[in-house]
């Protein structure tokens, strides 16, 4: 009892000495420490950031840094209007909870209730499961990135509704993962318009917008419509020199919003003292969801629900285009941190953090490896690497996961897209990425027997992830009897493998010719990552008839064989 009286007064004191130091303004001390954090951003020939920090209802600091419009020397400033991507979702999932306070909707009765019109795939889906992102149906967007785009270019609302309906299988079955997808969103989009008897961008504004005075905040899906002060997005080709990077999606539900950081600190605000809904309506709102297992995930109904150095959290982020966005809420604190920007390299999450990090307190007072290795990377420096030279290599996830581990430098290494992340060793057999350890990753004893290891996300279930070798060598007559035309019908598009200078190669005529590796007999690497991991599939006797697409958003996608070449 003294000790949880003992803890109950140290979170008591930090939450009066923070309301205190920070009430209505900041130390210039505190300012020049943020103005340092974006320094870099700080010119007028390059893209930038607005930054925003709320405590209470006030917005206590709030600065852009670099220019909305680079052509026309147009700066970023607290008016400048963003495009939010997935941070729109916490939008769409509150619409969902005040509809249900009004007795319209049951978070807990299948979907085909409100959408009758919706693919029926044999198993029973919940609105919960679309909210959790638990309902297993792919993403649209990243199957629009196989199909192709429409004639305009643009993956909009229709496109995406068409690409849904044709779907006719599902990643897993509902409530047994967690696995994200705007398809979920776009979908709760559709019901807020079927029960509300109102447009979605409608509902949101009567609903949401207005109690809070929202005023230059809206949805929209249709890329015509002409947004004043907004901020254009932008692509980084080196330090000094941009390009446009225009923005292709304009869907509802799981984006669509255009707000600026103004609006947000609204929001923000909504959290711990509502104006639009009550407390009970955050309280569902935030509500962690769970598996069928019982298992908890972090997402709740379009926001995330999480810790932050002991501290309750909100979150989420935001990447589409060049526009890089991000909130966090404390409650307890009531404080907002808020950073939008409108260059692809940017990181929104990791600048909102050393933003909140000069106001938020550690109550945990972590001494872990994971705490020391976020300010000391020579934590990572290996001791003994004679079991990782084993490990060392490219390997496949069971869900079409890439990756290659490496020792550089005395240190470990992994790469997935493109991208080198750091690995800390927490265990003998157990690593963990640098800046994050809830992704870890599992050797384990007799590797050298096995040749594979397990991966660990946060809100998932372990993947296998099997070794594989680059340097298998495949005559033409092996390689002869993979080529053809494959078909899906749930894309309604066709991909050619065909046979060039002993090279298998992935064509179509939407992209340029990707080099594939086959791995064993039944595997196929599909390097360019357009189609990422294609298993083969076979009939009894034996002979190719088609082919199964397993890339993270979307599993199972089988292309038929319907011509050999």
């Amino acid at each position: 009892m003294r000790i949880q009286g003992k803890k109950i007064f140290t979170t008591f004191f930090i939450i009066l000495i923070t309301s205190n130091a920070f009430s209505q303004t900041l130390p210039d001390s505190i300012t020049k420490k943020i103005d340092n954090i974006f320094k870099e951003w700080n010119t007028s020939n390059s893209p930038g950031c607005v930054v925003g920090v709320v405590k209470n209802d006030s917005l206590i600091y709030v600065k852009g840094f670099g220019m909305a419009d680079i052509e026309h020397a147009f700066p970023i400033t607290p008016t400048t209007i963003f495009y939010m991507a997935s941070v729109s979702k916490q939008f769409t999932g509150y619409s969902i909870v005040l509809l249900a306070r009004q007795g319209k909707i049951n978070i807990d009765e299948d979907i085909h209730v409100y959408l009758p019109w919706a693919t029926q795939f044999g198993k029973r889906i919940t609105v919960r499961n679309l909210l959790n992102h638990t309902s297993g149906i792919r993403d649209n967007g990243a199957l629009a990135a196989i199909s192709g785009l429409g004639i305009n270019g643009m993956l909009t609302h229709d496109l995406s509704l068409n690409i849904l309906k044709r779907q006719r299988s599902l990643n897993f079955t509902p409530g047994q993962q967690y696995s994200y997808s705007n398809s979920n969103y776009i979908l709760l989009s559709e019901i807020v318009e079927t029960v509300s008897g109102k447009s979605f961008r409608a509902f949101v504004d009567s609903a949401i917008f207005k109690p809070l005075g929202m005023t230059h905040s809206r949805f929209q899906d249709d890329y015509t419509e002409l947004i004043q002060n907004r901020a254009f997005s932008y692509r980084a080709l080196d330090s000094t020199h941009y390009s446009n990077n225009y923005q292709n999606t304009y869907t509802l539900g799981d984006g669509g919003l255009f707000t600026n950081i103004t609006d947000m600190a609204k929001w923000a605000t909504n959290y711990y003292s509502p104006k639009a809904g009550d407390s009970k309506d955050i309280i569902q709102l935030t509500e962690n969801g769970k598996l069928n297992s019982g298992k908890q995930i972090s997402y709740a109904l379009g926001i995330e629900s999480d810790l932050y150095k002991g501290w309750r959290v909100f979150r989420h982020s935001g990447a589409n285009a060049g526009y890089r966005t991000n909130i966090s809420v404390l409650p307890d604190l009531k404080m907002g941190f808020l950073v939008f920007s409108n260059v692809g390299n940017f990181s929104s999450v990791a600048k909102t953090n050393e933003v909140a990090d000069l106001f938020v307190i550690d109550t945990l007072r972590n001494e872990t490896i994971s705490a020391n290795a976020a300010t000391d990377s020579s934590l990572a420096i290996l001791k003994d690497i004679t079991m990782l030279k084993q490990v060392e290599g490219n390997y496949l996830s069971d869900a079409g996961l890439q990756l290659k581990f490496s020792i550089r430098n005395g240190k470990f290494y992994t790469e997935a897209f493109g991208q080198s992340y750091l690995l800390i060793q927490r265990q003998k057999d157990t690593f963990s990425l640098f800046n994050d350890p809830n992704i870890q990753f599992y050797f384990g004893k007799n590797f050298d027997k096995r040749k594979s290891g397990v991966i660990i996300l946060p809100n998932q279930e372990p993947q296998s992830i099997k070794k594989y070798s680059t340097n298998e060598v495949f005559n033409d007559t092996i390689l002869k009897a993979y080529t053809g035309t494959y078909f899906s019908t749930e894309l309604d598009c066709s991909f050619k493998i065909v046979l060039k200078d002993h090279q298998l190669l992935l064509t179509n005529n939407k992209y340029n010719d990707a080099n594939l590796i086959l791995v064993g007999k039944d595997n196929i690497i599909d390097k360019s990552e357009i189609l990422s991991h294609l298993k083969i599939l076979r009939n009894t006797n034996n002979k190719i008839t088609g082919f199964e697409v397993n890339s993270g958003r979307f599993m199972h996608l089988k292309f038929h064989k319907i011509k050999s070449l």
